[in-house]
Parts: C-alpha cells; sequence; structure tokens
C-alpha cells in the first residue's frame, strides 16, 4: 500500500505562515491567532486535495474493472467470428469443393429440380444468416473500440490527476519542513496556547440502534487517534476513513470519499438525525463526521486535532444521510 497522502503533515498547515511572517530576529514572533487561523485554512486546502485524490482512486479502480470487462468481451467476439468463420468455410467446403457442376448445371441434371431449389433457397437463407451474423459483429466491434477508446481516455486523466496531487503533496511536505523552523522559534508559551486550541471533548453517545450501534461504537473508540491525510486505520485516519471502517464494522460499504458518502444513503433532515448518521460539510463537500446524538459529532478532524468528539455546527453543515 502506498504511504498516506499525507502522512508527514501533521503541523503541515502552519506553512500558511510561511513568507508572509518574516523570519529575522528582529521581527515580533507570530500572532498565535492568525498563527491558527492559517493552520485551519490551510488544512483544509490539504484535506479538499486529499479528499480530491481518494475520488481518484475511486475512479481509477472502476475504470480498471472497466477495462477488464471490455476485454472480456472483445474474447467473447473473436470467439464468436471464429464460430462463424467456419460455419461460413465449412457451408462453401460442402457445397462447391470438389464439384464440377455449378448450381445451375445441377439445377439442369437434378431428377427433382423442384427440391433442389427447395435446398438452394435454404442455403441462400444461412447465407443471409452468416451475412446479418457478420454485420452484428462489426458494429459490435466498432462499439466496443469507441468505449474502450473512451475508457482509456478518462483513465489517462485520472493518471495526470493522481501525478498532479502527487506533485501538490511534495510541495506541501517542503513548506512543512520550513513551518518545523518557524515553529521552533515560537516560545514555549505561545506552542501550549496553539495545542490548547485543539482540545478533544469526550461525550459519550446517545445509544445507537441497528446496525448503526457497531459503527458509532467504532468511531468513538477511535477518538484520540492522529489524523493522516488518505489513511484509513489502524491508528491513524482522514475522515472519510474513519466513517467508512466504522460502517464496514456493521457490514456496510462505504467508499474513502466524502463526496462519495454523500451519494451512498437516502438524504437525511437534520431534525430527523440519529447516531450513526453520516454529516456533511463544505461546499464542495470534503469532509464526513459522524452523528452521536445530543448535537455532536465524533470525526477525524484534522492534523491538530486528530480524531474528536466536537458540535455539529463546528463546520459549515451541508446535510447527512444514512448508510445501510
Amino acid at each position: 500500500m502506498a504511504r498516506p497522502f499525507g502522512a508527514a503533515l501533521s503541523g503541515l498547515a502552519l506553512a500558511a505562515v510561511v513568507g508572509v511572517i518574516p523570519s529575522t530576529p528582529a521581527q515580533a514572533e507570530p500572532n498565535i491567532d492568525d498563527v491558527k487561523a492559517r493552520v485551519d485554512t490551510l488544512y483544509h486546502q490539504a484535506e479538499q486535495a486529499s479528499e480530491r485524490y481518494n475520488n481518484a482512486k475511486i475512479e481509477l479502480q472502476e475504470l480498471r474493472h472497466d477495462m477488464a470487462s471490455l476485454k472480456a468481451d472483445q474474447a467473447r467476439q473473436d470467439n464468436r467470428l471464429g464460430a462463424v468463420q467456419k460455419q461460413v468455410k465449412d457451408s462453401i467446403v460442402r457445397q462447391y469443393e470438389g464439384e464440377s457442376l455449378s448450381a445451375v448445371g445441377q439445377v439442369v441434371v437434378s431428377n427433382d429440380p423442384k427440391s433442389f431449389l427447395s435446398q438452394l433457397s435454404t442455403m441462400s437463407a444461412f447465407n443471409d444468416m452468416q451475412s446479418q451474423l457478420f454485420s452484428d459483429y462489426s458494429t459490435q466491434l466498432k462499439a466496443l473500440d469507441i468505449r474502450r477508446e473512451a475508457t482509456e481516455k478518462r483513465a489517462a486523466e485520472v493518471a495526470a490527476t493522481q501525478k498532479k496531487l502527487a506533485a501538490e503533496k511534495a510541495t506541501i511536505d517542503k513548506k512543512f519542513s520550513e513551518a518545523k523552523a518557524l515553529l521552533g522559534r515560537l516560545e514555549a508559551q505561545q506552542r501550549e496556547a496553539l495545542a490548547s486550541r485543539s482540545t478533544t471533548v469526550r461525550t459519550p453517545p446517545v445509544a445507537a440502534s441497528g446496525n448503526a450501534a457497531a459503527a458509532v461504537q467504532f468511531a468513538m473508540a477511535q477518538v484520540g487517534d492522529a489524523y493522516v491525510y488518505g489513511a484509513a486505520g489502524p491508528d491513524a485516519w482522514d475522515c472519510s476513513g474513519l466513517t467508512m471502517m466504522a460502517w464496514a464494522q456493521a457490514g456496510v460499504a462505504l467508499p474513502h470519499s466524502s463526496s462519495a458518502q454523500y451519494n451512498s444513503g437516502p438524504h437525511i433532515a437534520e431534525s430527523d438525525l440519529q447516531p450513526g448518521d453520516l454529516v456533511f460539510y463544505y461546499s464542495p463537500i470534503s469532509h464526513v463526521g459522524m452523528y452521536i446524538g445530543n448535537g455532536m459529532i465524533v470525526n477525524a478532524e484534522n492534523p491538530s486535532a486528530g480524531v474528536k468528539v466536537t458540535s455539529l455546527h463546528s463546520m459549515p453543515y451541508v446535510g447527512a444521510v444514512r448508510p445501510g
């Protein structure tokens, strides 16, 4: 398995202040509120990139499956063409090979011309059928070629997207190194103040029922774990990786993508939320958490906060889905 999409990004967002706060000793130390705001902004930007990366992986997997189906279709068509070709060859051999008389001559010398004409008509109908088989095959082959070309083109586009996102990750890693140097210049009290902005609220969830109980129990057991872009356990998670694995404990398969999970079940009104429902944030959707009752959610939030319990409206709320 490839290294998760941000395994070294536990403090990457501080890179946002690099280049906007002079690094000379004579300058005042960064304002904690400004650092916090820039950290949160870059965390969200990185999460958006991570979710796009997850979407690209899902799409590429589907395209590869489609290509395998196309190859199987092509093999079946080739087999069918071979059978048709053999039928035509056999019919030609049976009718003409070793026979010096033409079809007209056979009619002339036949003791029963009417019977031969009937046979000839049957052969003509058979040939028409073979011709139709070739026509059908040709049409289907062209359709397969068109589909293959479209699929290969899309696969190339997705691969290009993955390459672009990998380049983004390299850029973020570089800035993270610069941010570590900046963080090292903060006084101990400032670092403690920054860390205190991401305290974890441990709130017991409302009792969940049915399959949701297993999902909620699993998600809550991960509170305190690390957030890593692209991760899906066992000790680190991104937002959709946590909800995917939580609902897997209930036997429900979800894609590793917040936007894809939003389309994985019926949409639920906020007034009808129940523990286990998935709740989504931002437009376009780029974050997902799990409702646990009493206006609270559990979610893999960001590299600073990790997996934590927070309020339903701590982020820009979009909607909810009930899996299963």
